[in-house]
């Protein structure tokens, strides 16, 4: 990817993309460079137009992220909630009632 980057400073500062200075520009980043991949970048980007590439990259339009509702969440939780202690609430009376039967029973 530092080669890619290299290049692409390298247009953007008006220079030709040759091996020479993509190798420069990545030995001067603090990276080993590797001639067969920059070889093989510099002959693919010959037959590329970097501008038309970068136009139609920055021209995609990108998915917008759907909020999810908030206002729905709380009720649904807030009820089971409710029922929880309804129930135990019942089940505490229940078993206040049987101990008043024991008691008379």
């Amino acid at each position: 990817m530092e080669y890619v980057y290299a290049a692409l400073l390298l247009h953007k500062a008006g220079k030709e993309i040759t091996e020479d200075d993509v190798k420069k520009v990545v030995e001067a980043a603090g990276v080993k460079a590797d001639d067969v991949r920059i070889k093989a970048l510099v002959a693919v980007l010959d037959e590329v137009d970097i501008d038309e590439v970068l136009k139609s990259a920055t021209a995609a339009p990108v998915a917008q992220a759907v909020p999810a509702p908030v206002g729905e969440a709380k009720p649904v939780e807030e009820e089971k909630e409710k029922e929880k202690e309804e129930e135990k609430e019942e089940k505490k009376e229940e078993e206040a009632l049987e101990g008043l039967a024991a008691l008379f029973g």
